[in-house]
């Protein structure tokens, strides 16, 4: 997916480019051979003082708002734009607009990152993992439980974009929720970072109490007194599970840093460490719902094996059973002429008696071991 000619022309463009150029060079910049979003652009937007600007593209927000900002003390104006699976050439040409990494620009494009906050000279490149909990009838050995996906979000003085992988986790609910709050738009590109953070942590408690309703489910079964023996469905819940706990435990970290760094304003570092602490309690019951999953694994084995024993057991007795008439008519099969009872008048009603007699004591004797 990377572009033979994507990270020379970023470098040069970074370069060249001033970090307020005017709207001429913009122009002239991408008019190269990248391709401007498309199909992959969700939605774009200018927003000056917790308010939406109209604007007749990308470029022209952003010089908008960078002319805005120019003649202001506290910048308060930023363009939003939110992309979904773009192609190689689309991030390219939002590289040469907002000036990004190149090697942030690769991550975005190639997915599948592991969470992390990296800074990139005055901006900051941050991934999430999204998961979403997928409804099913029941749970069986091929429920899909868990959804993932990715977001990964630029964040600079003026501007925040934002790449999602997966159809899971959009961001329309977040971005209307901002501009129906102006006071929560005029935190500038954080307040944007930290909405966007704060949703995705707000699905992990979701998915987190929904995984714990199926935990709870699967346990009763394995504990019933008819229990079902398909492992299988146990299997496909842990490895959810540990699909889960890889989406969230990392972020931990990443985010315990990002409260602390300098591009954070200190007035925002109190509502990332709030995200920080709901992660926490996300990623505590992540893990014991995860050891209670090994627990209730292997109380279902040896619940299996324990009525397989029963089973032997029963098998066991009944063939112990079956064993004295069949020894009996084996030995009065062998029809030998000298046998004594085969001349009396009562030598068959004695053998069925024995048969039956010997037959219901060793059954009691069964029943009363609880082999039966």
């Amino acid at each position: 997916m990377r572009s033979s000619l994507l990270f020379p022309r970023i470098k040069h463009a970074r370069t060249v480019r001033a970090p307020h150029a005017p709207a001429s060079s913009l122009r002239d910049r991408l008019n190269g051979t990248c391709v401007a979003p498309s199909d992959s652009l969700v939605e774009y937007a200018a927003y000056i003082g917790g308010k939406k600007v109209e604007a007749l593209g990308i470029p022209d927000a952003l010089e908008l708002v960078r002319a805005h900002n120019a003649t202001r003390e506290g910048a308060d104006g930023f363009v939003w734009v939110g992309l979904h699976e773009p192609d190689a050439p689309e991030v390219e040409w939002l590289a040469e607009v907002f000036d990004l990494h190149p090697l942030a620009v690769e991550d975005a494009v190639k997915a599948h990152q592991r969470p992390k906050v990296e800074r990139y000279d005055d901006s900051l490149f941050v991934v999430l993992k999204t998961i979403a909990y997928l409804e099913h009838p029941e749970l069986t050995a091929t429920s899909e439980i868990i959804g993932t996906g990715e977001i990964m979000a630029f964040v600079g003085p003026d501007f925040v974009v934002t790449v999602r992988h997966g159809r899971y986790c959009p961001l329309s609910e977040v971005r209307e929720r901002l501009e129906d709050k102006p006071k929560l738009l005029s935190r500038g590109p954080t307040g944007v970072l930290h909405a966007i953070a704060d949703h995705v942590v707000d699905k992990y408690l979701h998915v987190a109490d929904e995984m714990q309703a199926e935990l709870e489910e699967v346990e009763a079964m394995v504990f019933a007194d008819v229990s079902a023996r398909d492992i299988s469905r146990i299997y496909n819940l842990k490895r959810e599970m540990i699909e889960m706990k890889r989406a969230v435990t990392p972020l931990q970290a990443p985010m315990s840093t990002l409260a602390q760094r300098r591009m954070i304003p200190s007035e925002m570092r109190e509502y990332f460490r709030d995200i920080v602490d709901h992660l926490a309690r996300v990623c505590e019951q992540v893990e014991s719902s995860n050891e209670l999953c090994n627990s209730v694994l292997q109380a279902a084995l040896a619940r299996s094996n324990a009525l397989a024993n029963e089973d032997m057991r029963k098998i066991s007795s009944w063939v112990a059973i079956m064993a004295v008439p069949t020894m009996i008519a084996g030995i009065y099969g062998m029809n030998f002429t000298h046998m004594p009872e085969i001349d009396s008048v009562y030598g068959y009603p004695i053998v069925i008696g024995v048969m039956v007699i010997a037959c219901s004591l060793l059954y009691r004797g069964f029943r009363r071991n609880g082999w039966m």
